[in-house]
């Protein structure tokens, strides 16, 4: 009997052994698993010893704290996080300097920098989306410098408002050239999604309302929705896209009307109410019943003291056939425009907002000076960009 209690036990053993081989193997095969689908970040901080490196995933709704370590004095540091089922932004911060970076999926990234120098040294080694990330920021950077010098150049006086807005326009121009190509280069890429959401005075870069700018949007929301589809920032930027798409032939709808000539429309125009030179409120809508012009200008532009004469000869011919100039003056400096319009015959009001104002993009003005001939029921007849023709049309109003 005790050799078959032995037996049995003997049987029993291996029974669990079996067991516990199975079950670590097991355990093994799904560590295995979780170690394949995350990502590390690994390095090393120069000049941070006893600082707490944090790693902070930057995601729609904010940034988010996802790890931290304090660094020792070799300035090493090793982060495992779960992989993004898409390409992710990520930040290293030291107290209130941070970096970011993207991680593309199953990945370890290498990095290294100074806190002294945090985001300037930053480096992450052999990845060529980071790299192109950099590109973004480096160029973005370079635009904000060109903006800040115009913008003090132009408080200063030393630019005038038509130079300053022609060289802005220049400035975006030559920094959408350059993201236009890291965008369309890979547009499922972390860097173009990136590219496309960079703003400047926290107004975005690429209009999406803009038919040339909303190509970008396009072309990125579509590749993200081919290779990542229904992730979370696929779908917010998918909504984000077709909204601005929506948005957009609304408003192209609209710039017919103000590109036709003899279109009605039930709603009327926009209207504008702004102070003239004794500071009332003058609104345009308080002209119905007349013939309207309604004129953009900066009387500081070197084509406003022939501009105004000639509509001055205009106005003697035709105001007293109920005919009336609306002209909104864009001049940066209000003294200025007090000054030089105090004594026109017809109503003129200023927009404090200069070749800002949002004015411009309604009216869907395109170049200074632009007009608008307005029939006595308030209806558009016709947009006025070669003023040689106005007294044409006039005619055929009155």
């Amino acid at each position: 009997m005790q050799i078959v209690l032995t037996n049995e036990y003997e049987s029993v053993k291996t029974v669990i052994k079996r067991v516990v081989l199975f079950t670590l193997l097991i355990g093994g095969i799904f560590a295995s698993c979780n170690r394949g689908e995350s990502f590390i970040v690994e390095g090393k901080i120069d000049s941070a010893v006893g600082d707490t490196l944090y790693l902070e995933h930057r995601g729609l709704a904010g940034i988010q704290l996802i790890d931290s370590a304090v660094l020792k004095e070799n300035g090493l540091f090793k982060f495992r996080q779960g992989a993004p089922v898409n390409p992710e932004f990520y930040q290293l911060r030291i107290g209130d300097n941070s970096v970011v970076f993207a991680v593309d999926s199953t990945e370890t990234l290498i990095v290294n920098a100074d806190a002294n120098n945090f985001y300037g040294s930053f480096a992450v080694a052999e990845s060529y989306t980071n790299d192109q990330l950099k590109k973004v920021d480096e160029l973005r950077l370079m635009a904000v410098q060109r903006i800040t010098s115009l913008e003090e150049q132009h408080a200063a006086k030393v630019i005038d408002d038509i130079a300053f807005l022609n060289q802005l326009d220049s400035v975006l121009i030559d920094y959408k050239k350059e993201i236009s190509n890291v965008i369309l280069g890979n547009p499922s890429s972390a860097a173009a999604y990136y590219a496309v959401f960079q703003k400047i005075n926290d107004y975005l870069i690429f209009d999406p309302y803009n038919k040339q700018d909303y190509a970008m949007f396009g072309a990125v929301a579509t590749s993200w929705n081919k290779y990542y589809p229904e992730t979370e920032r696929t779908v917010h930027l998918y909504n984000f896209t077709l909204n601005a798409l929506q948005a957009r032939r609304r408003e192209e709808q609209q710039a017919l009307l103000f590109e036709s000539v003899a279109v009605q429309t039930d709603a009327g125009l926009p209207d504008i109410s702004l102070s003239g030179i004794n500071g009332e409120e003058i609104a345009l809508s308080s002209l119905k019943g007349k013939v309207v012009l309604l004129d953009f200008v900066v009387y500081s532009a070197d084509f406003s003291p022939k501009h105004n004469i000639d509509l001055n000869n205009l106005y003697s011919r035709y105001s007293s056939r109920d005919f009336e100039i609306y002209q909104v003056s864009l001049d940066s400096d209000e003294h200025f425009w007090k000054i030089s319009a105090d004594n026109l015959p017809w109503v003129t009001v200023h927009d404090p907002r200069s070749v800002s104002s949002p004015v411009l993009s309604t009216y869907n003005v395109r170049e200074i000076p632009t007009a608008f001939l307005i029939d006595r029921e308030g209806d558009l007849v016709a947009r006025i960009e070669d003023y040689s023709q106005l007294s044409e049309q006039l005619n055929k109003v009155l």
